[in-house]
């Protein structure tokens, strides 16, 4: 059965949640962050040598990277579900957005938060991550207006992907300039299949 090796208040909450949106049978083997470190425990880095969350494993397969989860779970449990058809124009922009939301939207966020800690000795980098934080939530924003969904007309791993995009940004307060991510966030928290992962998951400071 796939293992979900799940970290508390972590990415590993989307796949959680992508798990109860395809039904798929599964077994949690929850991680406690350190309450002053905020680290994962040691016992992560046993499963993959980053000692990171999310990691899925599956029989001899391990997979410790976000959108590699994703597509990997979709594909092979999804039935067709959840993603659009390979080789179609959806099907290259629903990738796009499972590579764009670590690869490029998460990068200002987790510089806003590391550089925040440094308190006035950050002062000088805020200007530059905010206007990188404005330039990504803006094109999301944009992308989302007038649109349920990130591709398509229903709920597809791009989705799943974006949402700590979304949950980032909320967290620090960055939301109110951009109405069509904060609907979409509201939306996506609202589906049962996601109030179910909470559930199972554990309190999830994020949602």
């Amino acid at each position: 059965m796939l293992t979900l090796h799940h970290l508390n208040d972590s990415r590993s909450q989307r796949i959680l949640w992508l798990l109860e949106e395809l039904g798929t049978p599964h077994e949690i083997k929850r991680y406690q962050r350190n309450a002053e470190t905020r680290l994962a425990p040691p016992e992560l880095a046993k499963i993959h040598p980053l000692g990171k969350s999310p990691v899925i494993t599956d029989g001899d397969t391990t997979i410790a990277e976000s959108g590699a989860i994703v597509d990997y779970i979709i594909r092979r449990y999804g039935k067709g579900a959840m993603m659009p058809a390979p080789g179609s124009a959806d099907y290259e922009a629903y990738n796009e957005w499972l590579h764009y939301s670590e690869g490029s939207a998460m990068l200002p966020l987790m510089l806003n938060l590391y550089v925040s800690r440094l308190k006035e000795a950050g002062a000088p980098l805020h200007p530059r991550i905010d206007s990188e934080l404005a330039n990504h939530l803006g094109y999301v924003d944009g992308a989302l207006k007038g649109r349920e969904f990130f591709v398509g007309p229903s709920l597809t791993g791009a989705d799943i992907q974006m949402s700590f995009v979304g949950e980032m940004a909320k967290v620090f307060g960055k939301l109110e300039p951009y109405p069509n991510l904060a609907a979409w966030l509201g939306r996506m928290h609202a589906r049962p299949a996601f109030q179910r992962s909470i559930e199972k998951g554990g309190p999830y400071r994020f949602a």
